[in-house]
């Protein structure tokens, strides 16, 4: 009975280990890149002044691409005992096509003052609700749901929770400026201490450059002087 060389087996062993660490790579990526996102920006607390006109951002974007997408946005009351309503609904047939409104049946005044938003986004696509004209009964919870075809029916969604207000009520800064004059004159007064310092230390060593010039002066003379005496007492008597 013939055995396959040892070289021969491992070729062998390395395609086979190859091609599942291949197919392994495929699934690992198709999973991270299959699932579609829905975003409403990086803040979903949005505040209106009643009467005013509001658009509540909604984009998706899916990096394996969508196909006959249907959306809808469902508005939800803080009062808990009451059933959410369906706004608005439409579909998205690929990237080349526009939204399409789906009607409603038993349509409200709430559903008569939306509408989808113009498109202003060009990397993911925008499906941003449009509310006119809003009142205080307008306040809740704003739910976009998107569900994509492409990917086996999967549905995501992203909430806006909306407060309406009579006004905006200005924002009182005194603490702030205070807090920021305070820490501003501390930091002046230590830039102070420092300069003083530094001056103080300059001057110091400035008179004590001096004085250790006028020793050394002080020292060659007498030097000079005893230097002077030897020598005279040193000279012969005539």
């Amino acid at each position: 009975m013939s055995m396959e060389p040892t070289w021969e087996r491992r070729d062998s062993l390395w395609r086979r280990h190859s091609r599942l660490f291949a197919i392994c790579l495929i699934v690992v990526f198709a999973h991270a890149c299959l699932p579609l996102e829905v975003s409403v920006g990086k803040n979903n607390l949005v505040t209106a002044i009643n009467g005013t006109n509001v658009s509540l951002l909604c984009t998706f974007m899916a990096c394996i691409g969508f196909s006959d997408v249907t959306f809808s946005w469902i508005y939800s009351s803080m009062n808990s005992s009451l059933k959410p309503e369906e706004l608005y609904k439409g579909t998205l047939k690929d990237k080349k096509s526009f939204p399409k409104p789906v009607e409603i049946l038993n349509r409200n005044e709430r559903m008569e003052r939306v509408q989808l938003a113009p498109n202003n986004t060009t990397k993911d696509y925008e499906l941003s609700l449009l509310l006119k004209n809003v009142d205080f009964d307008d306040a809740g919870r704003y739910t976009c749901v998107v569900r994509n075809k492409k990917e086996k029916g999967a549905t995501h969604n992203a909430t806006i929770i909306l407060t309406v207000v009579d006004k905006v009520e200005a924002v009182d800064n005194t603490l702030t400026r205070i807090i920021v004059a305070a820490v501003g004159g501390v930091i002046g007064l230590l830039i102070l201490i420092l300069i003083i310092k530094k001056i103080i230390t300059l001057i110091i060593k400035r008179n004590c450059d001096k004085k250790k010039d006028c020793l050394v002066s002080s020292s060659v003379n007498d030097n000079t002087d005893n230097a002077s005496k030897q020598e005279s007492k040193a000279k012969p008597k005539k």
